[in-house]
């Protein structure tokens, strides 16, 4: 089961599969699922981070035991389920997710992390879409996901052969954000959730939607908004805008405003 536990601004959602390398099944799925609805109306919390318990695995893929007699059928509605109740969910969460790699993050896994918001990894970290070794292929996202993170050419190599990319090779290639050594990862996880979780909440969520444009087309849309933003801000703000206590707690109020 997923464990839980949260500090004053940040919550860390632990999947606690280790003995199966934290494998993602339907139960785990649904456990996740329930979690991150219970996380949107805390407005004590600010950041997630999802980790994998153990040295192992963050998440090495999908529980083949669960599935391996599925029929087509079954198979659709499992990838589905994981679609719409996990990876959709927080690649489109009000708040920032930021996924800590801590071992293995393959097929599941991997598409796991590119769901969240940005990849932090230890230095032992591996990454991949192995399905075609397995007679199938990325079935949460990740044959859609992985070509924004590091484009067509190196994602379609990493689909193809199924091999495995270093967790050195993913930061130079723009899969995860930052690197850090396995001695000092969760120390360092840590201080960038809570430098995240310092920064205004609403211009973290208006943030993450402008961003998430670039892939939607809707660049035009979340333009406009931002200059109505900037209209209310200047009339609101202008006398405090140099007053940073101040105009955190204003810009809030117009950002949700505008974003409604």
């Amino acid at each position: 089961k997923p464990s839980s536990a949260a500090s004053d601004v940040y919550k860390r959602q632990t999947i606690n599969r280790p003995d199966q390398l934290n494998a993602l099944n339907n139960k785990t799925i649904e456990e996740l699922h329930q979690q991150f609805e219970e996380i949107k109306n805390d407005k004590n919390i600010k950041v997630i981070i999802i980790i994998g318990e153990g040295d192992k695995a963050f998440v090495a893929g999908a529980d083949i035991k669960e599935f391996a007699n599925f029929s087509k059928e079954q198979g659709k509605k499992l990838a589905k389920n994981g679609q719409d109740k996990l990876f959709n969910l927080i690649e489109n969460f009000s708040k920032p997710v930021i996924a800590a790699i801590n071992g293995f993050a393959l097929g599941g896994g991997c598409e796991l992390a590119m769901a969240c918001d940005f990849i932090l990894a230890s230095d032992d970290a591996k990454f991949g879409q192995p399905e075609i070794n397995v007679g199938a292929i990325p079935g949460a996202g990740g044959s859609q996901r992985m070509p924004r993170f590091i484009g067509k050419s190196k994602a379609m190599y990493a689909i193809l052969t199924g091999d495995m990319i270093d967790a050195n090779e993913a930061e130079k290639c723009g899969l995860i954000a930052k690197v850090f050594s396995r001695e000092n990862f969760n120390e360092e996880v840590l201080k960038v959730a809570h430098k995240v979780a310092s920064k205004s909440t609403a211009l973290a969520r208006l943030a993450k939607e402008t961003v998430k444009s670039i892939s939607t087309g809707k660049v035009n849309n979340y333009f406009h908004q931002y200059l109505e933003l900037v209209n209310l801000w200047i009339k609101n703000d202008l006398k405090n805008l140099f007053d940073f206590s101040y105009h955190t707690k204003k810009i809030n109020v117009i950002f949700n405003r505008v974003l409604k």
